[in-house]
């Protein structure tokens, strides 16, 4: 069995288990693979907006016990509740054994200052009647993902590398953009005011890791992505943070190629 990676730090987030985009079992592989002193769910871990009793296969109930299994092996476990998982809210800052609750996490690593939220504080969609609207995308998303693994299946039998469909439509509506820039600068800026080292988010689905800086002075921004669609962690190490790619399915740096223009053209229509 290949030895486990020792980490001071790992932050998880946008796991989404009891959807179909989950990726459970390469999820548990990776978590099997590391040793890490702290573990950070940073929200939106169980879907629990979009929950059903008919969907919450073996595969997402393993990651659950692998958690649960680290911790009792001495892993730190910090789960930080986001707007997939808003209803555990009113049980925060509750402890169970090595396992925390919390809504934000500070910390102080290296003599630096780190501010961990979800960030989905930042959104209007998810509140209000807004909230409403942002469920059935939720639901019509989930969808896209279901179509997705139907597709890439296909792909698959007619001997084709997998692509990530939705990722690639999201990627392409000038809105989503916006706002993830948005956000980002949002994040950032109010970390430099609080003289945070870095902030680190998840929720909106955009692996990153950018110094930004203002006026005020600087920040390093970082996002651990997601387990739907691009498969990352963040991973600190050495005094060093870096994201980690699930290396079976990476859908950065492809090359242009004719499934690329398939893509294209199915976004097009979609969009248009």
């Amino acid at each position: 069995m290949k030895k486990k990676r020792k980490l001071p730090l790992v932050v998880l987030s946008d796991i989404h288990l009891g959807t179909y985009g989950c990726h459970a079992n390469e999820l548990v592989s990776y978590l099997k693979s590391i040793q890490p002193e702290m573990l950070v769910l940073n929200g939106d871990i169980i879907d629990i907006w979009n929950f059903t009793k008919s969907y919450f296969p073996a595969s997402h109930m393993n990651v659950l016990r692998q958690i649960l299994k680290m911790s009792n092996q001495g892993t730190k476990v910090v789960y930080i509740t986001g707007n997939h998982d808003e209803a555990l809210r009113k049980y925060s800052d509750t402890n169970l054994g090595n396992i925390e609750l919390v809504d934000k996490l500070i910390l102080e690593l290296d003599e630096k200052k780190i501010w961990i939220f979800h960030g989905d504080v930042f959104d209007s969609s998810t509140k209000g009647y807004a909230k409403i609207i942002a469920k059935l995308g939720g639901k019509g998303y989930d969808l896209l993902i279901l179509i997705n693994t139907f597709l890439n299946w296909l792909l698959v039998l007619v001997g084709k590398e997998k692509r990530s469909f939705s990722k690639k439509i999201k990627d392409s509506v000038k809105k989503a953009v916006a706002f993830i820039s948005n956000f980002e600068t949002t994040a950032a800026e109010i970390a430099i005011e609080k003289k945070y080292d870095y902030v680190i988010c998840g929720h909106i689905h955009k692996p990153q890791m950018k110094e930004v800086s203002n006026e005020n002075g600087k920040v390093m921004y970082l996002n651990s992505g997601d387990w739907v669609e691009n498969l990352t962690a963040l991973e600190y190490n050495k005094k060093k943070w870096r994201l980690y790619y699930y290396q079976k399915i990476d859908y950065t740096n492809q090359t242009e190629s004719i499934d690329d223009a398939i893509i294209n053209d199915i976004v097009s229509k979609i969009l248009a």
